[in-house]
């Protein structure tokens, strides 16, 4: 499997950081993004996630970053995705986004590609219903940072097949990657939980009843977590927190998912975390 080509729509973060996991376990990978600044910084991006993974898991470091660097393409162009085995879908969390690129890709890419869908909330069923064959379309909620964590969210589609099932989990099983599958309701399991969670640490600042640091040692010293929820909201970016968070709201209609206006205000700010240099926390 790992001679397949894997193409990567998105060159944020966590694209960067899927496109090194997958390239590191073999696989030829095509990083493509609208952005020329994004495709420009991807390299950096991938090299600093690198550094960041072999300080954590030395095993990380057998394979050569150069190495790594050679099975990937950085692209602004389609070229060669229609030999693309997989299609990971990773750009940013609005409907009209990711399906306008959807009806793209339907024109390129061979019948039968496998589509992962990286979404944080957005419904596998009503994004699988853009693309030619939903019975290929599934949900892969991978987390930060992708190269240390061993579990990943698969969310099947209403429409998703026992194979597409079957083919995205020895693929993962390739990234030494557990799957845990679940059926699909927008947020999933990780994100109708976290997100209340971030949300609420948000409010709790907002209030005036502690600070971040507060906050966040309060629970990892308090429930053993290894970050707390502000720190989290911080890595994952406060543009995407808001996003995911109506996206939720959007779905249920529940007043629980309504977004703090301090987390609206920040993003308004252009302090979105660790990618901006500043969040709840300077970096």
């Amino acid at each position: 499997m790992q001679h397949q080509t894997i193409a990567i729509i998105g060159a944020g973060v966590m694209g960067c950081a899927t496109a090194l996991d997958a390239a590191r376990y073999g696989y030829n990978v095509i990083l493509k993004d609208i952005s020329t600044a994004a495709i420009e910084q991807a390299p950096n991006l991938i090299k600093k996630e690198y550094r960041s993974a072999c300080m954590f898991n030395k095993a990380y470091g057998e394979e050569s970053l150069h190495s790594i660097l050679e099975r990937i393409s950085f692209q602004l162009d389609y070229k060669g995705i229609e030999h693309a085995d997989i299609v990971i879908e990773n750009i940013s969390e609005h409907v009209e986004s990711k399906t306008s690129e959807y009806q793209v890709l339907a024109g390129i890419c061979k019948p039968g590609a496998l589509f992962a869908l990286n979404t944080s909330c957005i419904s596998i069923t009503k994004l699988a219903s853009y693309l030619p064959d939903p019975s290929r379309a599934i949900g892969i909620h991978l987390m930060n940072p992708v190269p240390l964590k061993e579990m990943v969210e698969v969310i099947k589609g209403y429409h998703t097949s026992e194979q597409t099932k079957d083919d995205i989990v020895a693929f993962l099983k390739t990234l030494r990657k557990k799957a845990i599958i679940i059926e699909d309701f927008p947020g999933f399991v990780s994100n109708r939980l976290s997100h209340l969670f971030m949300n609420e640490a948000a409010l709790i600042v907002q209030d005036g009843i502690a600070t971040p640091e507060q906050v966040d040692s309060i629970i990892k010293l308090g429930f053993n977590h290894k970050m707390g929820p502000l720190e989290t909201a911080d890595l994952i970016g406060l543009d995407t927190v808001v996003d995911s968070l109506e996206v939720l709201y959007d779905s249920y209609q529940d007043s629980k998912y309504r977004c703090s206006p301090l987390l609206k205000k920040m993003v308004d700010a252009g302090h979105l975390g660790r990618k901006s240099g500043k969040g709840f926390y300077a970096y």
